[in-house]
């Protein structure tokens, strides 16, 4: 791409900003030297890796951590130098930013390609994390681990230090000494310990002087019986210098044998960031991936490539106060001549167009509508601003044409041009000449053109030819001021006398500058005005239309969230309901057979029970149906009039019987030990108050012969929020309850929390008296929320 033209549109701007958001030096440069690619695969590449990196960082935050470019330490280890402790520590923490990267991305091809075969590209740590970990501290202090003999030299020198300073601490306190002292202190001079002798007792101590002070009043000696344990140290602090070189050079070595994939790691590790940086970027910008399309080979003026841009916004200004324009030309359309006001806006919106096609050639993704499309440019012209030459003699008009000379010989069918006040600085009739004719040559050469102009000449030329479509840019006649909003399809008027009239200017003078116009020019004005009336009446009609149908849309997304919770409470209720019910027929079974066992003991005929158990099992088909909401309206049929167990009188014997089997039109009637078929119509149904005196007899005779079973005392107990002891004290209780009431299983709730409460439940309901064994909850129960224990049997 064209440098010039890069720095007319600013993109070194865009850089700048993208920079800001990487984490570390490589990455930084990276974006700085970033530049348009002329090719479609590249392009598109760069805008998928935008993409994907988007859809992660929305997702869970990722970055490079504290990653250092390491290339030029990898290069000084590898020609045998050796690295500082801060230097290892930075090698270290980028390593560990590409081992957890690495690792993050492993499991995660299919869904980020190209952002894994980046990460893939990362270093492998070959053990040098473990091995600057072992001889640095976080701090970058070498460690007494960092090897044997360090260790054991610096033992010898605390030893040493220690012995020097308590011989040299009988001078500071010794009261024989410690008035020749000009302070009680033990000091260093030269790295030798020494201490500040008043120099008029220069001599009284038999020592070494290392140095004066400035006054001279002061002597710092070394005296002469603390010079061999000051050798001593001195040897050791040596000794110890170079044991912690040998260790720094030896770690340098293992690293400089990687230098190479360091190297090539941090390439791709500035890669990744970049990458991040740009998703970061994105965010800001409120940024969405343009669809680009590829250049046809055979591309002819009727297959002019497509240029839409919704809610274009410039990426430069403040999204809070920038206005979004819309380019969006009929299809064909290969130049747009904007006019307009000064100020209006013409500028940015061409800097905008030209901006947004260079960021989306360089992966990044463009403050538009997503679903905003752009053609793969090889090559982007830009003449914009005062090119006035001081040095070179040019004026505004040749500096102009000089640049525009070079755009000429260098464009082609793919190119997109930007001229901004095209023909201007020189004569209007000969500047509108010269505009119409490179607007003609551009045309020819099939290239993609945005200009913008004052000359009515060339709001015609749009209008009469074909593949040129007029813009304008709106001006805001009561207020004075531009609205920045782009029109295609209408020409800018000047509204010059408009403005003068608003501004002052004398009545008689606007009207005699009106009659120096022509009639069908002020005709034509009159009727751009009221099309851009009716214009924009129409797009604020449409604007309420988008309004409704996104309150719809989102009142219809909140119904079917609401519907959707009333769904899933649905389930759940009827699922609890089918759990409870499995929990009815089970401790029916139970009581059934305990009837069956007592009526055999009594010699008692088993019909009544058996067409009880056929009931019961139809009802267990339907507990084992799937969940739905069914209709609780009973069908009534002729035989509903009597029920199993009904006590009635067969009135041609004059008898009473009980009913143990209906048909159609009889019923089977049991009378004492006998058992006889009798029609419907001659049998009598007891009284209400027969009846319920009868049932309550009954009852009592039920409840006496079901083992005494008791109530129940519910299918589950919740013991959430109590102390593990009133937990356990509450499900003694419960179980003890279910027991006797003859449930075959309980659900005990305790929650998930930190799980104590349910260690603590689940040691108590093992080998517990009551409990055959238990269970973790289904996915529907509670899952790890519920114990569910099966109770033996009474």
């Amino acid at each position: 791409m064209d440098s010039k033209t890069l720095n007319v549109l600013e993109y070194p701007k865009i850089l700048d900003r993208l920079a800001g958001f990487c984490d570390f030096s490589a990455s930084m440069e990276l974006a700085r030297s970033l530049e348009p690619t002329s090719s479609f695969e590249l392009a598109t590449a760069r805008l998928a890796e935008t993409s994907e990196a988007c859809k992660l960082l929305s997702i869970q935050g990722m970055g490079v951590g504290a990653a250092h470019d390491i290339r030029p330490q990898a290069d000084l280890a590898a020609r045998g130098g050796v690295l500082d402790p801060q230097a290892l520590l930075d090698v270290k923490s980028t390593l560990i930013s590409c081992r957890e990267l690495k690792k993050a991305f492993e499991k995660r091809t299919e869904e980020y390609p190209r952002l894994t075969q980046t990460a893939l590209g990362l270093p492998d740590t070959h053990g040098l994390v473990d091995s600057i970990s072992r001889i640095l501290s976080d701090r970058g202090e070498i460690l007494d681990s960092a090897s044997p003999k360090l260790g054991d030299i610096r033992r010898e020198l605390k030893v040493a230090h220690d012995r020097l300073m308590s011989r040299l601490q009988k001078y500071v306190t010794d009261s024989k000494t410690v008035s020749m002292l000009q302070e009680p202190i033990v000091t260093q001079r030269d790295g030798r310990y020494v201490i500040p002798l008043r120099s008029e007792f220069k001599g009284k101590i038999k020592a070494i002087v290392h140095d004066s002070s400035s006054s001279g009043a002061t002597l710092f000696i070394e005296p002469l019986p603390v010079v061999e344990a000051n050798n001593q140290l001195r040897e050791l602090q040596l000794a110890e210098r170079d044991e912690e070189r040998r260790i720094l050079a030896e770690i340098s070595r293992q690293i400089g044998e990687h230098a190479v994939e360091l190297k090539y790691g941090v390439e791709n590790l500035a890669a990744l960031d970049l990458a991040f940086a740009k998703a970061k970027y994105a965010e800001e910008l409120r940024a969405n991936a343009p669809v680009l399309h590829e250049f046809n080979v055979k591309r002819s003026t009727s297959n002019v490539q497509r240029l839409q841009l919704i809610r274009a916004r410039h990426p430069l200004l403040d999204p809070a106060t920038v206005v979004a324009i819309d380019v969006d030309p009929a299809p064909g359309t290969q130049a747009i001549v904007i006019t307009g006001p000064n100020t209006g806006g013409k500028t940015v919106s061409l800097k905008t167009v030209g901006l947004l096609a260079l960021m989306a050639q360089s992966g990044l993704h463009i403050p538009a509508q997503s679903g905003s499309e752009l053609p793969c440019f090889h090559s982007v012209w830009a003449n914009i601003g005062d090119e006035q030459s001081i040095e070179q003699s040019l004026s505004t008009f040749s500096g102009h044409i000089t640049n525009i000379i070079r755009i000429l010989k260098k464009i082609d069918s793919r190119s997109l041009v930007i001229f901004d006040e095209l023909g201007s600085g020189t004569d209007p009739q000969e500047g509108a000449a010269i505009a119409r004719a490179i607007l003609s040559h551009l045309l020819e050469s099939g290239a993609m053109t945005l200009v913008a102009t004052h000359y009515p000449e060339l709001k015609t030329f749009a209008h009469s030819t074909e593949h040129v479509v007029n813009a304008s840019l709106e001006f805001d006649i009561k207020t004075l001021r531009p609205t920045y909003k782009l029109t295609l399809g209408l020409p800018g008027r000047s509204n010059a006398l408009l403005i003068a009239q608003k501004l002052g200017l004398a009545q008689s003078i606007i009207d005699s500058a009106r009659a120096e116009i022509n009639p069908l020019d002020l005709r034509a004005d009159k009727l751009l005005d009221d099309i851009r009336k009716e214009r924009n009446r129409t797009s604020r009609e449409r604007e309420k239309l988008e309004k409704a149908r996104a309150k719809l849309e989102a009142e219809t997304r909140e119904l079917e969230k609401r519907l959707e919770k009333i769904e899933d409470e649905r389930r759940e209720t009827l699922a609890k309901a089918r759990a409870e019910g499995e929990l009815e027929v089970a401790v029916l079974k139970r009581n059934i057979d305990s009837l069956k066992a007592q009526l055999k003991k009594a010699s008692q005929p088993l019909q009544a029970i058996k067409a009880i158990e056929e009931k019961m099992e139809k009802m267990e088909e339907k507990v084992e149906q799937p969940v739905e909401r069914k209709s609780n309206q009973l069908s009534v049929g002729s035989n509903q009039l009597l029920r199993l167990g009904e006590r009635v009188t067969v009135s041609t014997l004059n008898a009473e019987g009980v009913v143990t089997a209906l048909g159609e039109s009889d019923a089977e009637v049991q009378i004492g030990t006998v058992r006889m078929r009798a029609r419907l119509s001659d049998l009598i149904r007891k009284s209400k108050g027969e009846v319920e005196s009868k049932v309550e007899s009954r009852k009592s005779d039920v409840e006496r012969s079901t083992l005494n079973v008791k109530a129940s005392p519910g299918m589950e107990v919740d013991l959430r929020g109590l102390m593990a002891e009133d937990a356990l004290d509450k499900m003694e209780r419960y179980l003890e309850q279910a027991f006797l009431a003859g449930l075959p299983f309980v659900r005990i709730i305790h929650g998930k929390g930190t799980g104590r409460l349910r260690q603590a439940v689940r040691e108590a309901l093992r080998g517990h008296e009551y409990v055959k064994s238990f269970e973790e909850g289904g996915d529907k129960e509670g899952g790890e929320g519920v114990t569910v224990a099966k109770l033996k049997s009474g």
